[in-house]
């Protein structure tokens, strides 16, 4: 029998504050790319979209190896949406930055699509201690 308790029944902890500039620092480099790929996908049909998507994802999945938990993924998709929600209004003067074309909202639910998609293949906090098979 293991003394260790279950990874759900451990109290949560407050990040240091080295992980936590990271965590604020992958938000920011979202936001950058969610910029970048909103001007890359209009400019550079039908590539840029798939360049937008491709660096968003390639962000997300260095994310969460650099941190080594889905929090690395989660900080940089959230990032991204804030960015690309705020794109997605028009200002007083009628001016927007996403045409109504399929290639907008390909990259707003692809963008979407793909952060739930490596938020989940993040790696999740694991316990300490070697791979062991369970019954042996």
């Amino acid at each position: 029998m293991s003394d260790r308790t279950s990874m759900l029944a451990q109290p949560l902890q407050r990040p240091s504050a080295g992980r936590a500039a990271a965590y604020v620092g992958l938000l920011v480099l979202g936001a950058l790319v969610g910029l970048a790929g909103a001007l890359v996908q209009g400019g550079w049909s039908p590539w840029g979209l798939l360049l937008a998507l491709l660096g968003e994802a390639g962000l997300l999945l260095g994310g969460a190896r650099a941190a080594d938990s889905r929090a690395g993924a989660v900080a940089p998709a959230a990032g991204w949406m804030v960015a690309v929600i705020f794109l997605t209004t028009s200002r007083p003067e009628g001016d927007f930055v996403f045409a109504a074309g399929s290639g907008s909202y390909l990259f707003l639910l692809g963008g979407m699509a793909v952060a739930v998609i490596c938020a989940t293949l993040g790696s999740g906090r694991q316990p300490g201690g070697g791979p062991v098979r369970l019954g042996k």
